[in-house]
């Protein structure tokens, strides 16, 4: 891996207030084990979420220009979800196109997030194929619209999109509505200026004006499985969320990379998680490390956790199989955590905030 594609995994906005926060959170909650607590097996790690039964309460999270980091990029960790039996999610901004990731994820759960466009026939186009390639629920990202201020790239002057490798651009490049709008209004193709090609696309993806809620009716108009709104901060918007009928929000602050200075994403998650009610699924991602860390966010409320940089420090070390390591020693590491703990499932009866305890009440 490249000392640039080195500092934008591990860069964040502005002074990196908002990652340690999302970090330190996890550290102000800890686990209360209970003895004696009679099983037979180890815990019950199965849940379902948007419809469908998982093995685990995980999923891959949608990370962009894989192939910084493995020649295969998202081939391989989309192989790895598959052997895992975990839930891959694929970013806008992949490295590969919908369909290639669609034949390496196999018979595995994938679901398909949207950096979303301002043109329509667009958008539709790209949901028309991930729909097609059984991509069954869509994560819309409401936070990035525009990137954030990241002085690491800054400094290297990096901006993956960019580059002559056209990594992080594949799924528009492979897509018909955009290379036949780049055609009538450059008159080339794609292929005879791929710089120009690269520049527009990343417009496409991080548009600077955003969204407004009423916007959400078109996705429900356009999409026909669930749709879940990754980026809620806040009890006002996860309750707008409930009100519009979504199926799902991912509490997330995409990991501090963001909105510099902003709360923690644990640090709000029982907050939602009380104002909703159990009337939609609660996601949960941003500064997830080990098996206790995802015990807390699901005895806090979160139904699953999306994975996000550990997985790619195990594809950028060993690709796919890596990538499973990571995966399976999450897992592994969990239920461990939990059993140890007499915790007998991830189910709500058994995993709750009776198991944790404020460090500041002790």
């Amino acid at each position: 891996m490249s000392s640039d594609a080195r500092e934008y995994l591990m860069g964040n906005a502005g002074t990196g207030e908002t990652s340690a926060k999302n970090l330190k959170a996890f550290k102000k909650w800890s686990i209360v084990p209970s003895r004696m607590v009679k099983t037979e097996t180890l815990p019950d790690l199965s849940t379902t979420v948007l419809g469908q039964t998982v093995s685990f309460p995980i999923a891959v999270a949608p990370i962009g220009c894989q192939r910084m980091f493995d020649a295969e990029g998202e081939l391989a960790s989309a192989k790895a979800a598959e052997i895992e039996c975990v839930p891959y999610i694929l970013s806008t901004a992949s490295s590969a196109s919908i369909e290639d990731v669609a034949k390496a994820n196999g018979d595995g759960i994938r679901w398909f997030q949207l950096y979303w466009p301002r043109d329509n026939d667009l958008t539709a186009s790209l949901l028309s194929r991930a729909k097609t390639w059984g991509f069954s629920a869509l994560f819309v990202t409401l936070d990035t619209y525009i990137l954030g201020w990241r002085p690491s790239d800054m400094d290297n002057g990096y901006n993956p999109f960019l580059r002559s490798d056209s990594i992080g651009v594949a799924i528009g490049f492979s897509d018909p509505v955009f290379r036949s709008k780049f055609k009538s209004l450059h008159g080339v193709e794609i292929e005879e200026n791929y710089r120009e090609a690269a520049a527009e696309w990343t417009k496409t993806m991080f548009p600077v004006s955003s969204r407004g809620w009423d916007d959400i009716k078109w996705l429900q108009e356009n999409w026909d499985g669930p749709i879940v709104l990754k980026g809620i901060q806040s009890v006002a918007d996860a309750l707008k969320c409930v009100e519009l009928g979504v199926a799902g929000i991912v509490v997330s602050n995409h990991g501090g990379r963001q909105v510099d200075g902003c709360v923690s994403s644990l640090g709000m998650l029982p907050r939602i998680v009380d104002a909703v009610g159990g009337r939609l699924d609660v996601f949960f991602d941003s500064g997830i490390r080990c098996g206790s860390d995802i015990v807390k966010a699901l005895a806090l409320g979160a139904k699953m956790c999306l994975i996000g940089r550990p997985y790619i420090y195990g594809l950028a070390l060993g690709g796919e199989v890596g990538c499973s390591h990571v995966l399976r020693s999450l897992s592994g590491d969990m239920e461990l955590t939990l059993h140890l703990a007499g915790v007998e499932s991830i189910r709500p009866e058994h995993l709750n905030r009776s198991i944790l305890i404020r460090e500041d009440e002790l």
